[in-house]
């Protein structure tokens, strides 16, 4: 049995360990509630966005043949004349304690390129993700490092361009992005989306129906002109709004992890705690028994 000081000890250490856990929550918590804050903010504008992109792909659609977007002969058109290759843009977090954020983005990301047999290069966003497939070898393009420690748009403007170049100058079929996205504070949910090419459909919506024009819009200059002005923007905001949803999720996925362990830590007190009482208590019994007994003797 551990000696009383030994309990002390470690009873003394779990209690500081808690009181990091639970500093560490409430600043999950703040973070979360900014980023939260943050994706319901950019939301009027994305929907904005893709209104207004819908209805230029919609009565532009003779007329564009933005690289972006898929090529009027379908995906297959677009296959044949491309590198085979895919560029897969992982999403990961900076730091750990978190769970299983980071684990959960790495081995989908194992998954998916195993599937496309060796046709895949990674760029890896966030320290953990940089380091895990660094350290296994995996093909990279390369790896942004400290990523959330300052996001903004024009972070995401300058991947957007990075990653539209590449794609536009044939090293890449296609774009595709692993991320965590952010459903609740205790759900988080991994996906796999792609960016470019732009499916004319993922512009098109609805619009699509209305192509012929059922409203009278003049658009100053072209049409055309507008829409190929509108998809890189397009593309910029959609990498932006993947990475603030990943950045929502590790600070929800941080938060939930930290409660789960001042919880854990505070039950592993409250048993040592009880045993310590209870060793200290057998202790005095036998050195009150000690006491009787010798009392007895003397008296004997």
């Amino acid at each position: 049995m551990a000696s009383l000081i030994d309990l002390r000890r470690r009873i003394r250490t779990v209690k500081n360990t808690q009181q990091i856990t639970k500093a560490m929550k409430m600043v999950a918590a703040a973070k979360l509630r900014r980023a939260q804050d943050q994706i319901l903010a950019t939301r009027p504008y994305a929907l904005e966005l893709r209104k207004v992109t819908e209805h230029l792909a919609a009565v532009a659609a003779g007329e564009v043949e933005h690289p972006l977007l898929t090529p009027a002969g379908g995906e297959g058109a677009a296959a044949e004349a491309g590198s085979g290759k895919t560029l897969v843009l992982v999403v990961t977090g900076d730091k750990g304690l978190c769970g299983a954020f980071n684990a959960h983005v790495q081995r989908r990301t194992e998954q998916e390129m195993a599937a496309l047999n060796g046709g895949g290069e990674i760029l890896a966003l966030g320290n953990r993700g940089a380091d895990f497939f660094t350290h296994r070898g995996a093909p990279m393009r390369g790896a942004r490092r400290g990523v959330f420690k300052d996001l903004s748009y024009a972070t995401a403007q300058e991947l957007a361009a990075e990653i539209s170049k590449a794609y536009a100058d044939g090293e890449y079929d296609a774009v595709y992005a692993v991320y965590n996205e952010f459903i609740s504070v205790l759900s988080q949910r991994v996906s796999w989306e792609r960016l470019l090419p732009i499916a004319r459909e993922d512009v098109l919506g609805d619009e699509g129906a209305s192509a012929n024009g059922h409203r009278d819009y003049l658009y100053e200059p072209s049409e055309a002109e507008i829409l190929n002005e509108l998809l890189p923007r397009f593309v910029t905001f959609q990498i932006y709004r993947v990475l603030l949803e990943s950045q929502a999720a590790e600070h929800a996925a941080r938060m939930t992890a930290m409660d789960s362990a001042t919880k854990n830590a505070g039950e592993l007190i409250d048993t040592l705690t009880l045993q310590y009482n209870r060793s200290r208590q057998a202790e005095i019994t036998t050195e009150l028994i000690e006491v009787v007994s010798g009392a007895n003797a003397l008296e004997g």
